[in-house]
């Protein structure tokens, strides 16, 4: 459904196409915009992706930079309206997948269908017993997925904000970018990896400012020390009788090949 923001995000990009490809104008406002929330809170990458931002900002011309802030506008307005996975709608809206190998983003409402169904009572003695639950995306895309489980967590009375902690993964770099700025403007406290779920190599991490702001990382640990300590090491059971002391040798043989059997 095409919504006044997203007509708006759209017709920002689509004024930008006249100099520039597209699918590059895309990927660089959503690294660009992922950098500006990064940086706000994110003291430890601050400097490296500074530089990043001012090597892509320093591509265009001015009116295309200043496009960059109005489209950020509208992303924020249409998350104010409700959780829903704009940076998705846009992606599709302006064509750009079929540039991208094919790849599509689920859509919200199969999203929230599924995330409706992850929800039950378990979920509430989860979070009274632990404090929080936690849910792990290996192919994150546009986090339409956490979008919606938040929603879902949201109609069901729990503050995802406070008691939802999220671990999402994409090897396409763009798409990290795109989770993380709709994750950090609704507030959900998320790290957003860029890697291969399927090889296990990971290459760069990006926390949400409700990550950092919330302590997270260190809630998590502490949450972790306990059981590892738990953790038992079994004793290996002592070798039966018969293989500690081998059977008496036969009295007749080759002494040479005579291996006690």
């Amino acid at each position: 459904m095409t919504t006044p923001h997203l007509k708006s995000i759209v017709k920002l990009f689509e004024s930008c196409r006249y100099r520039h490809d597209l699918y590059t104008v895309f990927s660089d406002w959503c690294e660009c915009a992922a950098i500006s929330l990064s940086n706000a809170m994110d003291v430890t990458q601050r400097e490296k992706r500074e530089a990043r931002y001012m090597k892509i900002v320093g591509r265009y011309e001015r009116n295309v930079v200043e496009t960059f802030p109005k489209i950020m506008g509208e992303v924020m307005m249409a998350l104010e309206a409700g959780p829903q996975d704009i940076l998705g709608s846009a992606f599709h809206e302006l064509e750009l997948h079929n540039t991208a190998r094919g790849q599509f983003f689920t859509p919200y409402a199969l999203c929230q269908m599924m995330a409706v169904m992850q929800i039950g009572d378990h979920t509430k003695t989860e979070i009274e017993q632990r404090g929080y639950i936690t849910a792990h995306e290996p192919a994150v895309g546009a986090g339409a997925t956490i979008i919606a489980l938040a929603e879902a967590l949201k109609n069901a009375g729990i503050n995802y904000q406070q008691h939802l902690h999220v671990v999402a993964v994409d090897i396409d770099p763009r798409a990290v970018h795109m989770a993380y700025i709709q994750f950090s403007l609704m507030h959900i406290p998320a790290q957003v990896i860029v890697g291969d779920t399927l090889r296990l190599e990971f290459h760069e991490d990006w926390f949400t400012p409700a990550h950092i702001m919330g302590y997270w990382s260190g809630r998590l640990a502490a949450d972790r020390r306990p059981q590892e300590i738990s953790i038992e090491i079994a004793k290996p059971e002592p070798p039966p009788p018969e293989l500690i002391e081998p059977p008496p040798r036969a009295a007749t043989g080759l002494p040479l090949f005579d291996f006690g059997l």
